[in-house]
């Protein structure tokens, strides 16, 4: 019985160890916005990601099983602007066999570049959001929204 009780009396602060332990761990990304002028009306938005090590983030087409929460980005309507294609990656991708996944995944470690090219009509702010996951080899945070604005003057 005084057994019980202690597991009792115990149980309450094991378990707030243990979720406060998840949440002690920081978003281990950067983000930087940048615009890109190509030529009079066709510019380059730039979402610049810097991963702190072991972290990797989904590849746009990850492959393995349909599991993977892939970069996603949402643009608010405006009026001024046309996308032109369709957004793009570029950094170092690794493809190959993870345990639990059946298939090959693609991830991206280190410095990546998201890049979705634009065809303005003047002045604008270009606002929205994106939503990621990054993972190391033991586990996945859950997935995060941020809100991004691009200015183009």
């Amino acid at each position: 019985m005084k057994f019980l009780k202690l597991c009792l009396l115990f149980l309450p602060l094991l378990l707030k160890g243990s979720s406060s332990s998840a949440q002690m761990i920081e978003d281990p990304t950067s983000w930087k916005y940048e615009v890109k002028k190509i030529s009079a009306t066709e510019y380059k938005l730039i979402f610049h990601l810097d991963l702190k090590s072991p972290w990797h983030v989904w590849a746009l087409k990850p492959g393995g099983d349909g599991y993977q929460v892939v970069p996603s980005f949402t643009f608010d309507a405006n009026k001024n602007v046309k996308m032109k294609g369709s957004i793009t990656e570029k950094g170092k991708k690794t493809t190959t066999k993870m345990e639990g996944v059946d298939g090959k995944v693609s991830f991206l470690t280190g410095k990546v570049d998201y890049e979705q090219d634009i065809i303005v009509t003047g002045k604008t702010k270009i606002t929205g959001k994106h939503e990621y996951q990054v993972c190391n080899d033991k586990m996945c945070l859950p997935p995060k929204d941020k809100n991004f604005v691009f200015e183009i003057k």
